[in-house]
């Protein structure tokens, strides 16, 4: 049959005799004249290419939205697009009516597709290019277009064709949309002026695109680029070639950063206050909302659009259920044809469209993609508000807590973990409570609107379903308020076992010394017992959860469809029925745990609203008025404040509670001169500092500074604060950096041997994330740091506490009197060092919050005789004090000591680390990318095989088996309704089952039901269970792991590291991988069996499948990576926001002191902004696959419902009405497979980690003797014999003692000494079989002591250590944790170590209280408690390693004596670093570089005047 426009079946198709116009032929060609042009015009002009006018405008995104109406545009342009479909399918369904094939019917409405199509790109690319005067050619094309469609419309009026006809609605929109979009193009060149103006209108571009730094183009990119995340392409593909960096995600667009979202929120809240009621606090929620609540509103209309969107596709499946089942009405009579003409061509109605299979289909498709989309955007707009929301609150916060009061933070009333809260948690919170708001909304509406359709699909019995879904709703409430709860616990019982493994991890030396690790270990197992009880009853009420969201679909549709049957109300025939409403089922059901979230999100918004209440309760006077902050300062002429700096007149000041700390303070500091500020502890002298510094609240009285001064302190605190940042940040702090004023600092503070030490110098982080230094280190940075400022007064508060007498000289000569008095500067000293009061130009004494004295020292001598006498004394006693203190090794050697011995071993694991990876390197060396790109694609299947195994077999195995017989229960239940209703006859016939046969489907219906509703419970246990499994036995086996490695593991590996797997990692192992490892198997299986059920059903849906898996395939292995390398960027920027945020509340009074708040809020931001990125971006991917995915389940849905249409032939209509209901189940999950999946890599890397360190060598705890061989009192007599000893830390280093051979006889005294590092303690390490004993041996009373189990050779003998551990619980507890011991023997102990009366005054006696390291003891106490300790054991062998370092003379005295007597007839060895010590001893051991250079009796040494140990004690003297 010939092809021709008109078609050939008439004479007239060509005729023309009543007019041109009167030809319809003539008419719709016409129409193609518009759509011609354009494509001949802009084809060129898109290929030729924009090179000439590019270069102008410098960009580098071709993301550019300049011309006004940009969304109208795009917006119109797809509705146009969209009728063009539908005109092309009534021209083809019109065509198939016609006896000859009439082009003109369908050719022009697909040229005008092609056209709309380009016109849309062309913009695209005249936007993109900035080159307005080429949208002259869419102006013409739009102006033509609608003459045309005019031209036809007026036609069909004329001749009566009206809006029954298609043909005539759809060339009513055409007419509509074309005039529209000609209204865009007449706006454009009003604005722009581009033509028939004389002087066209420049336009920069946005400021954030003229900023290389911003890639994040969410906002600026087109409306199809913004729906489908086009712009994010190349960011998640080039992941696979090397990792995202945070260079790479560059930084926020300024609309979306925290400045600008906190002066929005800050300006909504302060809006709100009221002249006329001041006192009035503003409301959070209400300034949230003014700042926040357009974007929300524009997300729910968003969501409100898919909702009803979402009901197009039930309507359209049951259309094309029906239309397949009743085919007979198709043919409908060619005689009512000749009524449908006109021009000589055939008209369709209206209706008959949506009665044409194809194209409810495809309906159905488009349906899907825009409620998708919808959806997508509606998710993003409330995340990217979350986002904001957040960073403002940040900024809130971030301010308040720089105004907090020092009070606020002593007190008590604020803590550093409620800050921390705040910051990581509430905020958090409340950005989740936004992304849930729509949810909120929407709720009703899908509720109200799916129970409506059900009714009108099956009457009554679909309120019998919905009332099943509201009676257990309140069981689901009361389901989530029990996991709020327990959670709770949860956190408790975790927290406390932190806490038990911190001080288990901290005190390790000690545990192993005495043998005591199984002890502490249980004590961990206990709790840890508790929490797995909490998370026992949490995984029941999680699985319950589950359960329920599945359980009630299955009970509500057993409830409707039986009901349904047996009343049989309708001729219930169609299982479109059923496959419509299935969805609406699930779909009403879901609704109810989002409420689950919400009622967690709002209590934490509560809370919130709280904390603003809380920081704003007690403030310091000078916060009250922004504008009134320290009004006193300011208001002198300089000229009477020349003398001065500082003066403090009628100071009565306090920490806020009403009673005066500082009383009648009447003082001045002299400019330019060295102030010191001595007096007893607490009499109020570091108060003063602060008082002058503003940071007390004043009761009456006034500060004066002089006019150059206040904006220059530089302040020392007494307790050493350091950042998180490097050691030269840490001294510089944000002044410039001059290298001849920083080395003369570091010299100054003798830094530079402690530097040296660093692995990277002073380019080394320190602080919480670095390295942790000692107490004196600390100390002497931050003095260091008052010192570098350029300022004129500087405050010292107790500089000299932490440091030994050297370094105290050295700071005092070299720091304080050369540097600063060279320089001029005011400087303030608060000090307990005596001796140095003669270097002072003005001395403050102080005594019980008063001023004692004030004046030069001459005047306190001949003004106050008493005072300068009783300074004396204490001087020579501190003089005395000074010269044994010069010992052989001081302090600040010994603290470089330990930091040497963690470096070098440290850097030795690192070696041994970097070979290993050097070795892998080599191996993958071949193919680098490409190993590298398949690597990171990899799913990690080891490890989530090591997790399983953890968990059990048995219990894997009731997984797996009990999630695929419940996937094939829902199958079945499916399979049979579609079953029973297919049997059914037609619909005249309605008597047609008998009630023998109602009885047989309904039973067999619900014994399925209720089988599925038992195999949900039994999965949902059983994921829980399993994963409650693997954590008890990961977490047990690490712990004996940990606890049970030797000594050196816990030198190399840094302790955060170790505490990381027992918080952070066993805490993602317990929580967070059995959910998503229940939702991975829930959603892939709920794919698998759709897809089965589709390809059982029409088998030529498995051709469509192999593309679609492909595109599936590549964007789940794109995004993977991609998303996991996002999600490390969003915890690895997370860190350093809340490390900055306890910084700042720890380190306020420094920060206030050095004026530096705008550069810590400035950094504050930064940090907010670095991390809101990170997290934009991984919310962004993740619509980005949720977009694809969702736009592939409708590809599988069109394929389906394409496949079931032309392969009819003998499907029963159920059937069809089950596939497709498939299909739309598989939009839902796709995504959450790829998420899941993505999810679980990340978590699993727990897992991993937890994994290397169960793979740590233990110690040898066995031993080659049976503790049967050793008698009960071993060792009896104390004799020990050196043979021949050879010692190292670990195989890969040198020895630390070589060839030692020594004789002890039984009860001798022997001291040992030594150098620093020249293997003393390494030697009291090896009588405990610590440290690796690679030649030679140790005999103890004739046992050599490698061969002894671990356990019974270190519970016989006693140690006291160098640095005094406590642990928290009571005094009984941390002199005898085994409990072995009677009270007698406990106070015995106490008495000796001159303990017993103190312990008696305190409440509980033996029961007291000890806080978490001994806190509230001092430090000499707890030595004294650790001396008490080892009294105990009464073993014939005492090791004492410098046991009295931090106990005053008299004490040290004392305690000499008693060891004497007390351990009179046992052995003792005692490692000496004051030589003074082991005078008395019987035996002297000199040590050098793990040589016995010496070895006699004291006496006999001391004879020979040459000899090491006379030259020691020379020194000691």
């Amino acid at each position: 049959m010939a092809l021709s426009f008109c078609g050939n079946d008439r004479n007239s198709s060509y005729n023309v005799d009543e007019g041109v116009f009167n030809n319809g032929c003539f008419v719709d060609a016409l129409n193609l004249v518009p759509h011609v042009f354009l494509l001949f015009i802009t084809f060129p002009i898109l290929f030729i290419g924009w090179g000439s006018q590019s270069s102008k405008v410098q960009i580098h995104h071709n993301t550019w939205l300049h011309f006004p109406g940009h969304n109208m545009r795009w917006v119109l342009t797809f509705t146009l697009l969209f009728v063009h479909v539908c005109e092309i399918a009534e021209g083809i369904v019109s065509n198939q009516w016609m006896d000859t094939p009439h082009l003109h019917l369908f050719m022009p409405a697909f040229i005008g597709f092609i056209a709309a199509t380009t016109s849309v790109v062309y913009y695209h690319n005249i936007e993109t290019a900035n080159f307005p005067k080429l949208l002259l050619v869419l102006f013409i094309y739009w102006v033509l277009a609608f003459i045309t469609k005019t031209i036809k419309l007026s036609k069909f009026v004329e001749y009566n064709v009206g809006f029954r006809y298609l043909r005539f609605c759809i060339t009513a929109m055409l007419v509509v949309l074309y005039g529209l979009l000609m209204a865009v193009e007449i706006n454009v060149i009003r604005v722009r002026k581009y033509v028939f103006f004389a002087s066209p209108q420049k336009v920069k571009p946005p400021e954030d695109l003229q900023d290389l730094g911003v890639r994040f183009l969410q906002p600026f990119v087109n409306l199809l680029s913004k729906a489908t995340y086009w712009w994010m392409n190349p960011l998640i593909i080039g992941a696979h070639k090397r990792p995202i960096e945070l260079k790479k995600i560059g930084k926020l667009p300024i609309a979306m950063r925290a400045l600008t979202n906190y002066l929005r929120l800050k300006d909504a809240y302060e809006d709100q206050r009221h002249a006329e009621d001041p006192d009035k606090a503003p409301s959070i929620w209400k300034s949230m909302y003014r700042a926040f609540g357009h974007p929300i509103l524009l997300s729910s209309s968003f969501r409100y659009m898919a909702d009803l969107l979402g009901f197009a596709g039930p309507l359209c499946i049951s259309g094309i259920v029906g239309h397949l089942e009743n085919k007979t009405s198709r043919v409908i009579d060619i005689q009512n044809n000749s009524t449908q003409r006109h021009f000589g061509v055939y008209f369709m109605e209206s209706t008959q469209l949506l009665q044409n299979t194809p194209v409810l289909a495809v309906l159905l498709f488009l349906a899907l993609v825009l409620q998708r989309t919808f959806l997508q955007a509606s998710y993003y707009v409330t995340i990217e508000t979350g986002i904001n929301l957040r960073g403002a609150l940040l900024a809130m916060i971030y301010n308040k807590i720089l105004r907090l009061s020092t009070s606020n933070m002593s007190m008590g009333e604020m803590t550093l973990g409620q800050i921390n809260n705040l910051v990581a948690i509430e905020t958090n919170q409340l950005m989740w409570f936004l992304f849930l708001c729509p949810n909120l909304w929407a709720m009703p509406v899908q509720i109200i609107m799916g129970v409506i359709l059900l009714y009108y699909l099956l009457g009554v019995s679909a309120l019998i379903g919905a009332s099943v879904i509201v009676f257990l709703a309140p069981v689901q409430y009361l389901i989530a308020t029990k996991l709020a709860d327990t959670q709770k616990s949860t956190l408790d019982y975790s927290t406390d076992r932190l806490k038990k493994t911190t001080e288990i991890l901290k005190g390790i030396k000690l545990l192993k010394l005495y043998a005591w690790e199984n002890i502490f270990c249980n004590s961990v197992e206990e709790t840890r017992g508790k929490e797995l009880t909490s998370l026992k009853t949490f995984a029941f009420y999680t699985s319950m959860s589950i359960f329920m969201n599945a359980a009630i679909p299955i009970a509500a549709v057993l409830a409707t469809f039986v009901t349904h049957r047996l009343h049989r109300w309708h001729s219930f025939t169609s299982w479109s029925l059923h496959s419509s409403s299935f969805p609406l089922w699930s779909g009403l059901l879901s609704k109810p745990c989002d409420f689950q979230q919400m009622s967690v999100s709002l209590d934490s918004c509560k809370k919130h609203s709280g904390v603003t209440k809380a920081i704003n309760r007690k403030q310091p006077l000078r916060y009250q008025l922004d504008g009134y902050e320290q009004p006193s300062r300011r208001q002198l002429r300089p000229t009477e404040t020349e003398d001065f700096a500082v003066k403090v007149s009628n100071g009565f000041f306090t920490w806020g509670s009403n009673l005066s700390t500082l009383s009648d303070i009447n003082i001045r500091i002299p400019t330019g001169q060295l102030t010191m500020i001595v007096g007893q502890v607490g009499c109020g002298k570091s108060s003063l500092l602060l008082a002058m510094l503003g940071e007390m609240q004043s009761i009456s009285g006034k500060v004066y500074w002089s006019s150059k001064n206040r904006y220059s302190v530089a302040y020392a605190a007494q307790k050493s604060w350091l950042l998180n940042a490097t050691v030269e940040e840490n001294i510089t702090f944000g002044s410039p950096f001059s290298k001849q004023r920083y080395k003369a600092v570091i010299d100054a503070c003798s830094l530079q041997p402690d530097i040296d030490l660093l692995p990277f110098g002073d380019q080394t982080e320190i602080g919480e994330r670095g390295i942790n230094l000692s107490g004196g280190q600390r100390q002497r940075i931050c003095v260091a740091r008052a010192l570098y400022q350029n300022t004129n007064i500087v405050f010292l508060d107790d500089p000299f506490s932490a440091l030994d007498i050297h370094l105290s000289d050295h700071l005092m000569l070299e720091g304080i009197l050369k540097f600063l008095q060279d320089d001029k500067r005011t400087v303030v000293l608060v000090t307990h060092k005596l001796q140095y009061l003669i270097h002072a130009d003005w001395i403050i004494a102080m005594k019980d919050g008063t001023v004692l004295r004030e004046g030069t020292l001459k005047d306190i001598q001949n003004n106050d005789v008493e005072l300068y006498e009783h300074w004396k004394t204490l001087m020579n006693r501190q003089d005395q004090e000074l010269e044994k203190d010069t010992e052989v090794e001081s302090q600040t050697t010994l603290e470089r000591k330990t930091l040497r011995r963690a470096f070098y071993s440290r850097e030795t694991k690192n070696q041994i680390d970097d070979e290993d990876e050097e070795e892998e390197e080599e191996e993958d060396e071949d193919d680098n990318l490409s190993t590298t790109t398949s690597r990171r694609s990899k799913i990690p299947w080891k490890v989530c095989w090591r997790y399983l195994s953890s968990g059990g077999f048995f219990m894997v195995f009731l997984m797996v088996s009990s999630k695929l017989l419940k996937h094939s229960v829902m199958v079945a239940i499916d399979y049979w309704l579609a079953y029973w209703t297919s049997s059914s006859p037609s619909l005249h016939n309605t008597n047609y089952t008998t009630p023998s046969d109602r009885f047989y489907y309904v039973s067999v219906f619900s014994i399925l039901c209720g089988a599925g509703i038992a195999l949900c419970l039994i999965t949902s246990l059983s994921v829980e269970f399993l994963g409650l499994h693997a954590a008890t036995s990961l977490h047990h086996n690490l712990l004996n792991k940990i606890i049970h490695a030797p000594l050196r593991f816990f030198d190399v590996t840094p302790l955060g590291q170790i505490l990381n797997r027992f918080s952070a990692d066993t805490n993602i192992i317990d929580q967070h991988i059995p959910p998503t490892l229940e939702s991975l198997t829930r959603s892939t299986l709920l794919c698998l069996s759709a897809i089965g059920v589709i390809a059982f059903v029409t088998p030529a849906f498995l051709i469509a499948m192999v593309p679609i898996t492909i595109g599936f395939y590549f964007i789940q292995k794109y995004f993977r990576v991609a998303s996991k390398d996002l999600q490390d960027l969003d915890d690895s920027t997370q860190l350093p926001l809340l490390c900055h945020f306890s910084e700042t509340a720890e380190g306020l009074t420094t920060i206030r002191a050095f004026r530096h708040e705008a550069r810590f809020k400035q950094r504050m931001l930064e940090l907010t902004d670095t991390n809101n990125t990170a997290y934009l971006f991984l919310s962004a991917a993740n619509r980005w696959l949720e977009v694809r995915t969702d736009y592939l389940g409708a590809w599988i849905v069109l394929a389906a419902a394409v496949a079931s249409i032309f392969t009819i032939s003998g499907l029963q209509s159920g059937l069809v009405g089950l596939g497709l209901t498939y299909a739309l189940t598989v939009t839902n999950y796709l995504n959450w497979v790829v998420r899941n999946l993505a999810d679980l890599e990340v978590q699993m890397a727990a897992v991993k980690k937890v994994n290397s360190f169960l793979s740590t060598e233990s110690e040898n705890y066995e031993g080659s003797m049976d503790v049967s061989q050793v008698a009960e009192d071993w060792p009896q007599q104390g004799e020990i014999k050196i043979q021949d000893l050879c010692v190292r830390y670990d195989p890969m280093l040198k020895p630390v003692l070589k060839h030692v051979n020594a004789y002890i006889q039984p009860g001798q005294k022997v001291g040992i000494c030594g150098r620093t590092g020249s293997g003393k303690s390494s030697l009291s390490l090896a009588f405990f079989n610590m440290v690796d004993m690679f030649e030679g041996k140790i005999i103890i009373d004739g046992i050599d002591i490698c061969k002894l189990p671990l356990q019974t050779l270190r519970s016989r003998l006693s140690i006291i250590m160098q640095d005094p551990v406590l642990f928290s619980g009571s005094i009984r507890f941390n002199l005898d944790p085994g409990c072995t011991c009677t009270d007698d023997r406990l106070w015995e102990a106490l008495e000796i170590a001159q303990l017993k009366n103190m312990v008696k005054a305190l409440p509980g006696g033996l029961d007291a209280v000890v806080t978490e390291g001994g806190e509230n003891f001092s430090v000499g106490q707890r030595q004294l408690f650790c001396l008490a300790r080892a009294f105990v054991r009464k073993s014939s062998i005492l090791i004492m390693d410098e046991a009295t370092a931090s106990i005053d003379m008299a004490t040290e005295n004392i305690l000499q004596k008693v060891v004497m007597t007390a351990f009179a007839d046992r052995t003792v060895v005692t490692i000496a670093h004051r030589v003074h010590t082991i005078l008395t001893a019987d035996l002297v051991i000199v040590m050098k570089r793990g040589n016995i250079l010496e070895y006699d009796k004291p006496e006999t040494l001391l004879e020979q005047a040459d000899g090491l140990f006379a030259s020691f004690v020379k020194a000691d003297m």
